[in-house]
């Protein structure tokens, strides 16, 4: 079995339903927590399944890079390696040929890079970053694709749409070649580009869901390239006339993003799976995401106040009953465990936004469940 999606209810734009992967089913909509190195880092497999995540994403550069997918096939794949027993996905590389623009460099072949390791040369193509993600043996891989700034011009725009084209030919010409030899339960979604041109962006996805290779076509479809510079709400507008009509029997996947409200949004015009690493980064810079807004741990104002962060919220930190006070204390000292605590909380946030969000959809009341989230969260940034 590869990757397969089922729809159970659809409010609006907005839909639910499950999403059959080898590693268990996955509902959607669905918030994917980035382990970028085989790790959500601070927390263990049970603390992130715990938050009501089903898949994790890992970064196919830095894991080829360090320790290698030699290693990692070696050690039975990511899943085995890392302990994570639910669904995987990998990023192939494209975005951080964007963002390590400054050691990379692209020709019509592929991605040069030069390590941020060790500055050693390494070549990514699109057949190599085939295989380097069916080493690591993740339930989805990702194309690798071109992820032009945001704001670029329309022909930059174009350009990326083309080469994005070229190369995803040639990662399902790939795959098929090495299932010939060794078929393997491994899904390949391709990456719509189109930067904020709604045209181009609806081009490209036809095109992508056109594709088919030796029998095989994508079984989802990703809106790559944005949150890289654009305007939110012009992301926003390009979502609602994209997303929707993106195809729908299969899975529909916006990369990178975001924030809560970014969410919301984004469920609303039709996406189901989500990644970014938000959460769990801003945790560790001392941030808490809350209905009300984001909660900066650091402020002398918590110094002694005896509440949760959340007293709504039922994770480990919040209903395990540890004050902000006490995570303010923490996290000045320089204690790890206030780093943890609150990547804990921020990820169970996200994990309670997509399940109210599921929830909503299937009971026909998905724009008032949005509304009250999107009016609570301006109300809180309004102070």
């Amino acid at each position: 079995m590869s990757v397969t999606l089922s729809i159970e209810a659809q409010d609006g734009h907005a839909r639910t339903g499950i999403l059959d992967t080898p590693h268990g089913p996955v509902p959607v909509p669905t918030f994917m927590p980035v382990g970028t190195q085989g790790s959500v880092k601070g927390l263990s497999p049970d603390e992130v399944a715990a938050t009501g995540a089903r898949v994790v994403l890992g970064n196919t550069y830095h894991l080829w890079l360090r320790p290698g997918a030699e290693v990692v096939a070696g050690q039975g794949g990511l899943h085995r390696f890392s302990r994570w027993p639910h669904a995987m996905l990998t990023d192939s590389g494209g975005f951080q040929a964007f963002s390590l623009a400054t050691m990379c460099k692209r020709d019509d072949d592929g991605f040069e890079f030069r390590s941020h390791l060790d500055g050693r040369r390494c070549r990514l193509s699109p057949e190599e970053a085939v295989r380097v993600q069916r080493s690591i043996g993740a339930d989805i891989q990702m194309q690798l694709d071109v992820c032009p700034p945001g704001g670029s011009a329309q022909p930059v725009l174009r350009e990326a749409c083309t080469v994005t084209t070229a190369w995803a030919k040639r990662c399902l010409e790939a795959r098929a070649r090495a299932d010939e030899v060794s078929p393997i339960a491994q899904a390949m979604f391709g990456i719509v580009q189109g930067g904020t041109d709604v045209a181009l962006r609806l081009e490209h996805a036809a095109e992508l869901a056109s594709l088919e290779v030796g029998g095989r076509r994508f079984e989802g479809l990703a809106l790559g390239g944005f949150s890289v510079g654009e305007p939110i709400p012009a992301m926003y507008e390009v979502l609602g006339e994209v997303a929707h009509r993106v195809d729908p029997a299969r899975p529909r996947y916006l990369m990178g993003v975001g924030t809560p409200r970014d969410l919301l949004v984004a469920i609303g015009a039709g996406v189901d799976m989500f990644d970014c690493v938000l959460p769990t980064r801003n945790a560790r810079n001392g941030q808490a995401l809350t209905r009300d807004g984001k909660l900066v741990i650091k402020n002398a104002r918590w110094k002694d106040d005896p509440r949760p962060i959340d007293p709504e919220c039922a994770c480990a930190a919040c209903a395990g009953g540890y004050s902000r006070a006490y995570l303010r204390h923490l996290f000045m000292c320089g204690e790890m465990l206030a780093l943890r605590l609150l990547s804990i909380h921020n990820l169970h946030l996200y994990g309670e936004l997509v399940r109210g969000a599921r929830d909503a959809i299937r009971a026909g009341v998905y724009a008032a469940y949005q509304r009250a989230w999107l009016d609570r969260l301006d109300a809180g940034e309004r102070g």
